[in-house]
């Protein structure tokens, strides 16, 4: 299993050192934008997230975010020439680009390295055992197929609802450490591998005319993840890859994972 931090962890580290993390719901809310606004930006694309990309209010959002917790404006791209094109463009990379599979898979049992030595099904569980702690559960459908637990618009939309949740626990002045132990965990053990994993992947492509701004985020958020994952670990102590594995021992539903 990939370390949460990988070879960067020591530029990282010293980035985290440098830039003061405030503790305040309002910082909590503006990751929880960030995870929020990936997920639409990943997800199959609609004629109105094409709009939103031309008059600039989908980066307006995201950069308002970025900004918030980074210190650092979020550049701007062109548009995809039209919705056609950006449609396009998202399904050669991420659906049936290759010989009817996606060129650069969306979902991290596609990725034999991700899993550990498990078999994919009980990777799943194990991700499936995160949400159904906090009451949720993995999309039914998305255009017309099922959705996977493994899938990176689920785990984005998982750690968007991690982030409300510390959020509120802040502005109730309530303990919020347990939201914070359950972000740095799934983080570590399954969304920043993800991530890296799909930035690689990438990086290896050639001639893909995915649009812009998602080339940028596959880019910049690994790196941003890595970054939160090392502030939590700060804040709430060292993720352990063993105390994280929620699918490992027989516990129920109801009982606290994270505290």
């Amino acid at each position: 299993m990939p370390k949460c931090l990988s070879s960067a962890e020591a530029r990282i580290r010293n980035m985290v050192r440098s830039i003061p993390i405030a503790n305040t719901p309002e910082r909590a809310d503006a990751n929880g934008a960030i995870y929020r606004l990936a997920a639409v930006a990943f997800g199959h694309p609609l004629p109105e997230f094409q709009h939103a990309l031309e008059d600039g209010s989908f980066h307006q959002a995201f950069n308002d975010a970025w900004y918030r917790v980074t210190g650092r404006e979020w550049p701007r791209f062109p548009a995809s020439r039209d919705f056609a094109a950006l449609e396009a463009g998202y399904i050669d990379a991420f659906a049936h680009g290759r010989h009817g599979e996606p060129r650069v898979p969306l979902l991290a049992g596609e990725y034999g390295a991700l899993l550990g030595g498990q078999t994919r099904s009980v990777f799943m569980l194990n991700i499936r055992a995160f949400y159904r702690h906090f009451g949720l559960r993995a999309a039914t459908s998305d255009e017309g197929r099922a959705e996977e637990p493994d899938h990176l618009i689920d785990m984005l939309e998982f750690m968007a609802v991690l982030s409300h949740l510390e959020a509120r626990a802040l502005e109730r002045k309530a303990d919020s450490s347990a939201y914070r132990r359950a972000q740095r965990d799934f983080l570590c053990r399954y969304l920043v591998p993800l991530m890296d994993a799909i930035r690689q992947e990438l990086a290896a492509q050639r001639g893909l005319g995915l649009d812009k701004t998602l080339v940028r985020m596959i880019e910049d958020l690994p790196e941003w993840a890595s970054q939160q994952a090392a502030e939590l670990e700060a804040r709430v102590g060292p993720y352990s890859d063993q105390a994280s594995r929620a699918g490992d021992l027989p516990r129920s539903v109801d009982q606290n994972l994270w505290t």
